[in-house]
């Protein structure tokens, strides 16, 4: 079993920043990729930013140029740092990993964070 804590949620007015952190634990044998979703009131979950192990990422065309994806691989931890933030980027944040896990015959694991709320708000 992989369990994913996020941090580094919370209030912060337009135009600033946030950094979230999400760090895995658990029998991990491999982190394929490393993701941020998000989930505003009434709409559906969404992915923001994406990472694989050797470093490819993705972004929604909503965050590129604002929000940057980073993972640091020997602390199974996955960042997003968001500049330019704006009202719309509020929601609930979630981490996802996908990978295989280290008990016998490594088989795979998809987890999910318990999410951080980020509210953008004068």
């Amino acid at each position: 079993q992989v369990q994913l804590v996020e941090s580094g949620g919370g209030l912060v007015q337009p135009g600033g920043s946030l950094r979230l952190s999400c760090e895995a634990s658990g029998s991990i044998f491999i982190i394929n990729v490393m993701g941020w979703y998000r989930q505003a009131p009434g709409k559906q979950r969404e992915l923001v930013a994406a990472i694989t192990g050797g470093g490819s990422t993705n972004y929604a065309d909503s965050v590129k140029g604002r929000f940057t994806i980073s993972r640091d691989n020997a602390k199974n931890t996955v960042y997003l740092q968001m500049n330019s933030l704006k009202p719309e980027d509020t929601a609930v944040y979630y981490c996802n990993a996908g990978g295989r896990t280290a008990v016998a015959g490594n088989p795979r694991f998809g987890s999910w964070g318990q999410g951080t709320q980020v509210t953008v708000s004068s």
